[in-house]
């Protein structure tokens, strides 16, 4: 039987080995960090590689992810699907094995990790999801709720300001069973980090109410056991396992230094590395007595029946949780009367007509959403009150009772955010939250990961724009739409009244491919006629809301609060003999993906006289307008002052959208 060091050894092996290959990567971190990882995944991990997306298993998250290639050795020595040649192949183009981990390319990977501080902010979601669940699910005698959830991070992490915003709530929140290593080895990129990081990590998490256990040596195995046990049997809280590593640990030259950090150690390092360590087999060979040390195929397999057997008496004892239970978590499946019951909210919104904001018809398709989903889980940053996020049917999650549907974030977008991502790659929710739209900035990278990862996340942000008023430019988002937009596989959402707001809720929950914002305004909002088929042309993205008589002379495109405004303009111009046809665009990703024979019959090409008018940047809508159209948009920042005000003094009026129609007739 090989000795833990040498099972330990074949990750720092192969991690270095990878790199060298690759001529790119950190071998730094996986060297340091192996011991760790060698004893967490072959005594206490709990999972099956023969079936990766077993409920029950237990949540590993590379927080520093740069250190990609220690996941990977973990991934193929423990008995995943992937060969040793797609390590062959470590950050090269299409590989299993991107430069960070990525969730969908790599078999057993939960979350893509890089951007620092996120996979441990994603390492709390996942232990909070595990929490709720528990408390929504387990019943006495019956626990089909019961794993972990481990994060291994280092001092990069402990430096980004999101770690502080998730784990002050994780503290909060009682998040017993997240388990996170900090590999406190005092190395970052620019060198010894004593010269910019001298916090008391200890102290820190310990006001934060995690337990804390401190100065553990990261490279000796019966001390790590030690400290994961007692990690373990604390339940209350979550535990941070403070361990002194040795960053590059067998590389006799570099290791203890930056230079392991974020480079290749050099074909003579790394031959001087093997005889460190007493390696005796050339890059990329594992002896069979490694391999079968490692194998956790049989192990995992067996903890697998052994929770089936249990989710089988949990089923026999409460057959209504156990249905509910394989369609939310196993399958991922809506309920089947879901579609019917939001058609019917949406042909209801349209007919009553409501004068509202859109942030309030949003409140009420929450409303019924939460009644006919319960693994809607909702949330805001401090901002309910204002986002109109919390209904009737809405339970605060807390420490001492996890069984809600919606959770209290506090002034913590950025943290939010990651943490949704986190709740979304576990599985068994759809998860919402909220903010104003100027302070999606702050989560942006989160909002990106969340597209990234292909995440079933839904973001509402309200206050979305210069209408909003007396706040000030601080407060008046004017580019943030155009990045949302912009993102690849985000859908956006800016709606125009009750009857767009409940489509764009409906296509946001049926959306399992990636995630969408939703965007609603504080102001309330003109409502609109329309006929069966129009209703039905929402969910298209773009619509013709009203049209011309024959071909139009020109073409108006408005989203949201503006709708109204250019309906009003329109008319005006019709009396002025103009033919013009008004279209509603509330999602334009939506609206770009139908085929062409539709796209036409709303934005013909023949008619290239169009005006796009919304108060946000204007330079998008060129997309739509062309070069030689108009867009009555924002160039610069807003300003305070009443709403009603500024809309006239940026130009969002029927006179001046009218002048800018007939301008653009006459040129």
């Amino acid at each position: 039987m090989p000795s833990r060091k040498h099972l330990a050894d074949a990750i720092r092996v192969l991690s270095m080995d990878a790199v060298q290959k690759a001529n790119s990567g950190h071998p730094g971190a996986p060297m340091g960090m192996a011991d760790i990882a060698e004893v967490l995944w072959n005594d206490f991990l709990k999972h099956n590689p023969t079936n990766p997306n077993w409920a029950d298993r237990d949540r590993f998250v590379l927080s520093n992810g740069h250190g990609s290639m220690l996941i990977y050795s973990l991934l193929h020595l423990s008995g995943y699907d992937l060969p040793m040649d797609e390590l062959k192949q470590f950050r090269q183009l299409h590989s299993k094995t991107p430069g960070h981990p990525e969730r969908g390319y790599t078999v057993g990977v939960e979350t893509t990790t890089g951007p620092l501080g996120q996979g441990i902010a994603n390492g709390v979601g996942m232990a909070l999801a595990e929490k709720i669940l528990a408390a929504q699910f387990n019943r006495e005698g019956h626990t089909v709720v019961d794993h972990n959830t481990y994060v291994f991070l280092g001092d990069g992490c402990m430096m980004e300001g999101v770690s502080h915003e998730a784990c002050s709530l994780a503290g909060t929140l009682g998040l017993g069973k997240l388990i996170a290593f900090y590999d406190d080895n005092g190395i970052s990129i620019d060198g010894h980090v004593e010269g910019w990081f001298t916090d008391d990590t200890a102290k820190r998490f310990e006001a934060y109410g995690w337990h804390v256990i401190r100065a553990v040596d990261g490279h000796d195995a019966a001390a790590i056991k030690t400290a994961i046990e007692a990690a373990k049997a604390e339940t209350a809280k979550p535990t941070l396992i403070i361990t002194k590593t040795i960053i590059g640990f067998g590389s006799p030259n570099k290791q203890a230094s930056h230079d392991c950090h974020g480079s290749p150690l050099g074909l003579e390092e790394v031959a001087l590395v093997r005889k460190t360590l007493g390696w005796e087999y050339e890059p990329f060979v594992i002896p069979a007595d490694v391999y079968a040390a490692w194998d956790a195929k049989a192990k995992g397999a067996a903890a697998e029946k052994s929770w089936g057997e249990k989710f089988a008496a949990y089923k026999a004892a409460h057959p209504e949780l156990a249905a509910e239970f394989e369609r939310r978590v196993i399958k991922g499946e809506l309920p089947a009367d879901f579609a019917a019951k939001a058609e019917a909210f949406i042909q209801e919104s349209q007919a009553k007509g409501e004068k509202i904001a859109s942030r309030k018809a949003s409140q009420n398709s929450i409303a019924l959403f939460a009644q006919l989903l319960p693994e809607l889980l909702g949330g805001s940053a401090d901002l309910a009150g204002s986002n109109l996020t919390l209904v009737k049917a809405s339970k605060g999650v807390e420490a001492a009772d996890a069984s809600g549907n919606y959770i209290y974030y506090g002034v913590r977008e950025f943290g939010m955010s990651a943490i949704m991502n986190g709740i979304s790659a576990h599985g068994g929710f759809i998860a919402y939250g909220a903010t104003f739209l100027m302070f999606q900035q702050y989560a942006a990278n989160a909002v990106r990961m969340s597209a990234l990862m292909k995440l079933q996340n839904i973001f509402v942000y309200t206050h979305d724009s210069i209408g909003q008023g007396e706040d000030g430019p601080t407060h008046q988002p004017i580019e943030v739409l155009g990045t949302l937009r912009l993102t690849p596989n985000m859908d956006t959402w800016r709606t125009a009244d009750a009857a767009e707001t409940a489509v764009s809720w409906k296509a946001a929950i049926e959306r399992r491919t990636g995630p969408t914002s939703l965007v609603f305004s504080r102001q309330n909002l003109d409502t609109f006629a329309r006929t069966p088929e129009q209703v039905a042309n929402i969910a298209k993205g773009g619509y013709v809301l009203v049209d011309s008589v024959g071909e139009p002379d020109a073409i108006l495109i408005a989203t949201g609060s503006e709708v109204g405004v250019t309906v009003k303009a329109a008319e005006a111009l019709k009396a002025k003999g103009k033919n013009v046809r008004v279209v509603s665009m509330p999602s334009t990703s939506v609206y770009d993906r139908q085929d062409a024979a539709y796209k036409e019959s709303v934005l013909p090409s023949n008619v290239s006289a169009r005006v796009a008018v919304e108060t946000a940047a204007a330079d998008y809508w060129y997309k739509y307008v062309g070069f030689d159209g108009r867009v009555v948009g924002m160039t610069t920042f807003g300003e305070s002052a009443p709403g009603p005000a500024l809309l006239e003094y940026f130009g969002f009026t029927v006179d001046n959208i009218v002048s800018t129609v007939e301008e653009l007739l006459e040129d």
